[in-house]
């Protein structure tokens, strides 16, 4: 994310306004739809992350464990992509969410994409080692930029949010 050039300020005496009242971010029209496609870009993230495996699987220099290594990612990648449908079609059959549901919808997408990913990290690492982190820049950026994004999750306390929602709403369908 360093090319992002992205930089912390201080502010010592500056006025600020109020926008909103409180939760007024989190409520707004369309809010946890956008939550949804940060999970996308999870998800493209995670593919990134995958390609050195499946170019190694394609030229038959896997071995049994790399492989194993690549069917599971490659499952948990699948599974995100079905969380991501799903979640689409919920927004494409109700955008301006009426039924309520957007929040509950966004959270399961992210819960499900952020475990893919994080399962693409971890076992595209076990299954090829440190060398493409020492000597693939590109591979080793795209490992930084997704564990530095995955970070807009909130890990544990989104699990817990959506917790709450599932046992609010019962069984998520």
């Amino acid at each position: 994310m360093s090319a992002t050039e992205t930089w912390s300020v201080d502010f010592d005496s500056a006025p600020a306004y109020a926008v909103g009242g409180p939760r007024a971010y989190l409520d707004r029209p369309g809010f946890w739809r956008g939550g949804i496609g940060v999970a996308a870009c999870w998800l493209g993230g995670a593919d990134a992350i995958l390609a050195p495996l499946l170019v190694r699987a394609a030229a038959g220099r896997l071995d049994p464990h790399g492989l194993a290594h690549l069917g599971a990612a490659a499952s948990a990648v699948h599974a995100a992509e079905a969380a991501l449908a799903a979640a689409a079609a919920v927004v494409d059959a109700d955008p301006d969410d009426v039924a309520g549901d957007g929040e509950l919808v966004a959270r399961r997408a992210r819960v499900v994409v952020e475990q893919a990913a994080t399962e693409c990290l971890d076992r595209v690492g076990r299954a090829l080692g440190a060398a493409p982190l020492c000597l693939d820049v590109t591979h080793a950026r795209h490992v930084e930029d997704l564990t530095v994004y995955l970070r807009q999750s909130h890990a544990e306390r989104d699990l817990e949010a959506l917790g709450t929602l599932v046992g609010q709403r019962g069984a998520p369908r």
